[in-house]
């Protein structure tokens, strides 16, 4: 697409795991990396992953915080019932553990330590993203 004057702006790959930060992270089997956006992909742009978890997670992001509000999100992917997660996500929120089982948007204010996250349970694919208004992902 970057053969016309936008198509730059329509993206379609994942962050490289190169630039991952050096954890573990899980196999295609388990999670699927779709698309990635902040300033370094597209100038001036604010950052957003975006994941299809298929089965439990062995490897979770640890506790961290941010310089920049961030959403989290989980969706189920059962066009019948799709506010239902069909699985449970674990995640920590300071010291608060949540057991997630529908889908949601997770407001997670500058400097609140957040995760681990874990996706203990899918029966059905759970689609997820992140994003803020940063130009960097940075922890």
């Amino acid at each position: 697409m970057a053969q016309t004057k936008y198509g730059r702006l329509i993206i379609t790959e994942p962050k490289p795991e190169s630039e991952k930060y050096g954890e573990k992270k899980d196999g295609f089997d388990v999670r699927t990396p779709l698309a990635y956006l902040d300033g370094n992909v597209a100038k001036g742009a604010f950052y957003v992953e975006t994941v299809w978890f298929k089965k439990g997670t062995a490897y979770s992001p640890p506790a961290h915080t941010h310089e920049f509000d961030e959403v989290l999100a989980f969706f189920g992917s059962d066009p019948e019932d799709p506010r239902e997660l069909r699985g449970e996500v674990e995640l920590w929120l300071d010291d608060e553990r949540h057991l997630l089982t529908k889908s949601c948007l997770v407001y997670i204010p500058r400097g609140l330590k957040h995760c681990p996250m874990n996706i203990l349970r899918a029966e059905r694919p759970i689609f997820h993203f992140s994003t803020g208004p940063a130009i960097k992902y940075e922890r």
